[in-house]
C-alpha cells in the first residue's frame, strides 16, 4: 500500500516536518511492506519556505540579522542557483515566535531583519523572491524591508527614521527614493486573503494577537492610512488596497508600492512546486492533519486544498486533528486528537505522544477497504 503523508503544522505543538516524521515513523513501524512519501505542507503560514527549501533540496544561506526588536537573530534563506530565486519566510526573523506579550507592539516591531537577507540574498545573485507572510510580529507596511533595501523614511523635519524606533509609522512625513531600486520580482505567499484596511483588515482583525489591542488601533490606522498615501504618491504605478494585503501586516502592500510584486494562494503554490498532483496519483491513501481544523480552514489552508486535489484524482483522504468540525468537511475519516493544555510544560511531549497514539488506534484496526 502506498501512501501520502502529509501534514500541516499543529500550530503551537508540532512543526509540519516534525509531525510528518513521527506519522512515517509509526506506519513503517507497523506496516513495513508499504511505501510510504513524507511531504509535510505548508499554505502560506510560517515555515512555508522552509519546507520548501527541505523539498526543492535548496542551499541553505545563513547570517546573523535583526530581530522584530532588534536584536540579533540567527535567518536563513534558500537559494536556487538556476533560477536565481530566494526563498524566505518572514517568519524566519519577523517573526512573533519567541516575543513574550510585553514586547509584542506594532508601534515598534520591524521587518527590517527579513529585509537584511533579501539584501544578502541579492548579493548572492538573486533577481527573484519568494517570500512566505505568515507569523509575523509586525504591522509595518514593509517598511523595515524597504529600508533595508534602501528607501528612507523621514520625518516632518527631513530626518530619516531609523527602524524599530518608537512610534515609527506615526512619524513618517515623506518618503526618500534611492538612486536605483534593486532590480528584484517578488511573489508573496498568503494564507489569508484579507485586506490591509476595513473591518476585516490586519489591524482589527490580527492587531490584538500582536499587542495591538481595540483602544490603541485608532491612532495606528490613521498613521497607517497617511502612510499609505505617501505610497500612492511615490509609486510609479496604480496602488489600491486588495484582498492578501492584510497579511504579515501589510507587507505585500508596501513591496507592490516599489517592485512587482505576484500575490499567490500559498497552498496551491507549495503543491504546484512540489508536484503534490503526481504523488498523490501515486499514492493509494494520502494523510494529512492540522492543529484544529475549523471554519477559516476551507479558506485556503493546506489540509483542506490537499483534500480538493485527492478529491479529484479519486484518493482517500484522512485528516488527523483536535475538534469536531473536520468531520463536515469531506474527509474519508477523522481521527480526532484529544484536546490539550497549553500550559502545560510537557506541551511537546504531549502533542506527540497523542498523534502517536490516535494513529496507532486506527492501525489497529481494518485496512481491508484499501489496497495493499
Amino acid at each position: 500500500m502506498n501512501w501520502l503523508i502529509a501534514p500541516n503544522a499543529f500550530k503551537g505543538t508540532l512543526e509540519a516536518d516534525h509531525a510528518a516524521a513521527i506519522i512515517a515513523e509509526v506506519i513503517g513501524s507497523f506496516r513495513r511492506d508499504d511505501r510510504i512519501d513524507s511531504c509535510p505542507i505548508a499554505d502560506g503560514g510560517d515555515g512555508t519556505c522552509f519546507l520548501l527549501s527541505q523539498q526543492l533540496g535548496l542551499e541553505k544561506v545563513e547570517a546573523w540579522v535583526c530581530g522584530p526588536l532588534g536584536r540579533p537573530k540567527r535567518g536563513f534563506f534558500g537559494y536556487e542557483p538556476a533560477t536565481r530565486s530566494a526563498f524566505l519566510d518572514v517568519s524566519t526573523v519577523s517573526g512573533i515566535k519567541g516575543l513574550t506579550d510585553y514586547e509584542r507592539d506594532p508601534w515598534t516591531c520591524s521587518t527590517y531583519g527579513t529585509g537584511e537577507l533579501i539584501r544578502l540574498a541579492l548579493a548572492k545573485g538573486a533577481d527573484q523572491l519568494v517570500l512566505g507572510l505568515g507569523g509575523s510580529a509586525t504591522i509595518d507596511m514593509g517598511t523595515g524591508i524597504l529600508q533595508a533595501l534602501g528607501l528612507q523614511f523621514l520625518d516632518k523635519n527631513g530626518r530619516e527614521l531609523i527602524p524599530f524606533a518608537p512610534g515609527f509609522l506615526a512619524k513618517i512625513a515623506h518618503i526618500q527614493l534611492p538612486v536605483r531600486l534593486p532590480s528584484l520580482r517578488i511573489t508573496c505567499l498568503c494564507d489569508v486573503g484579507n485586506t490591509f484596511f476595513g473591518p476585516e483588515g490586519a489591524v482589527p482583525v490580527f492587531g490584538p494577537q500582536k499587542g495591538l489591542t481595540e483602544p490603541k488601533q485608532g491612532p495606528f490606522l490613521e498613521a497607517a492610512g497617511k502612510l499609505f498615501a505617501l505610497m500612492q504618491k511615490k509609486s510609479k504605478w496604480a496602488l489600491e488596497d486588495q484582498a492578501c494585503f492584510g497579511a504579515a501586516g501589510g507587507i505585500a502592500l508596501g513591496l507592490r508600492a516599489f517592485f512587482p510584486v505576484d500575490l499567490k494562494q500559498g497552498a496551491r503554490y507549495f503543491f504546484e512546486k512540489t508536484g503534490m498532483e503526481e504523488r498523490i496519483r501515486q499514492a493509494d491513501l494520502v494523510l494529512t492533519g492540522e492543529g484544529r481544523f475549523d471554519s477559516q480552514s476551507a479558506h485556503g489552508k493546506g489540509s483542506y486544498e490537499l483534500l480538493q486535489l485527492a478529491k479529484k484524482d479519486g484518493k482517500k483522504c484522512w485528516l488527523i486533528t483536535s475538534g469536531e468540525e473536520g468531520k463536515d468537511a469531506g474527509f474519508d475519516e477523522v481521527l480526532r486528537l484529544p484536546d490539550l493544555n497549553f500550559s502545560s510544560p510537557r506541551l511537546t511531549l504531549e502533542a506527540e505522544s497523542n498523534l502517536r497514539a490516535a494513529l496507532l488506534q486506527r492501525l489497529n484496526g481494518s485496512l481491508d477497504e484499501y489496497p495493499v
